[in-house]
């Protein structure tokens, strides 16, 4: 029922969505937000009905953007009841930082191999994420993109496919740990300027100790207590509260 509440305030998807857009890729896109930003230790479950009335789609659709979610590990469908959102606990966030730490300090050392090239790319994310402090899901997206450049840069298929599993999962905890401090926010940034400028000066030991220090400091607000919830901007979903 909350959660119904919380997809009924968010508006229609008519008001959303792109006209060309496939209303499978809207609903999906639309839905996976909205896990998203549901407190990490809250869990719930989801009907196809509900998400319908919410969206004003269909249920094929719905359907399908529920079996998509499903595969990405957001949820699990349960026969005859819906789709079940679970908590994240202590130990999914220790285990998925933990496997972060091993994957990204491999793949900074190589990284600060690259030196400029690297760096003046990786700036501009830096840019970007100042824009979006006020934004969590999108400030989320683009520490995503940020660290699945440098992950990628190290030229490991292989790493890079299974860090995107780890990120998938650390996405709701990451939306929550934003949310819980104004700060986290600048402190994020700080470190990120410091992680760009290992990476410039070509020193893989800078690098390595620069992402420790980023990766320490995540899982600690990772651990803070969640909030119950936070006024979201427009650039979000039009204010709604969470």
């Amino acid at each position: 029922m909350m959660f119904m509440m919380r997809l009924q305030k968010a508006g229609k998807l008519s008001s959303i969505a792109p006209p060309a857009e496939a209303a499978q890729d809207v609903v999906y896109r639309w839905l996976k937000q909205h896990v998203l930003t549901l407190p990490r230790h809250e869990a719930t479950f989801v009907t196809e009905a509900e998400v319908c009335r919410a969206t004003g789609s269909s249920r094929t659709p719905v359907r399908e953007a529920l079996l998509r979610l499903e595969s990405d590990g957001f949820l699990r469908i349960v026969p005859k009841k819906g789709a079940y959102v679970a908590a994240i606990t202590e130990a999914d966030v220790e285990s998925v930082m933990q496997a972060r730490g091993l994957v990204e300090d491999w793949c900074v050392r190589r990284a600060a191999l690259i030196g400029e090239p690297l760096a003046a790319l990786l700036d501009q994310f830096v840019v970007r994420q100042a824009e979006l402090q006020q934004s969590p899901v999108t400030f989320i997206e683009c520490d995503r993109e940020f660290h699945r450049t440098i992950v990628r840069s190290a030229g490991n298929p292989i790493l890079a496919d299974f860090y995107e599993t780890l990120r998938d999962r650390q996405l709701r905890m990451g939306v929550q740990a934003i949310a819980a401090s104004e700060e986290r926010t600048s402190v994020v940034l700080v470190e990120h300027a410091a992680i760009v400028e290992a990476i410039r000066s070509g020193d893989p030991e800078r690098a390595a100790a620069s992402i420790a220090v980023h990766l320490s400091n995540t899982l600690l607000a990772m651990r803070s207590p969640a909030t119950a919830g936070w006024v979201r901007s427009t650039a979000d979903t039009h204010g709604s509260r969470f």
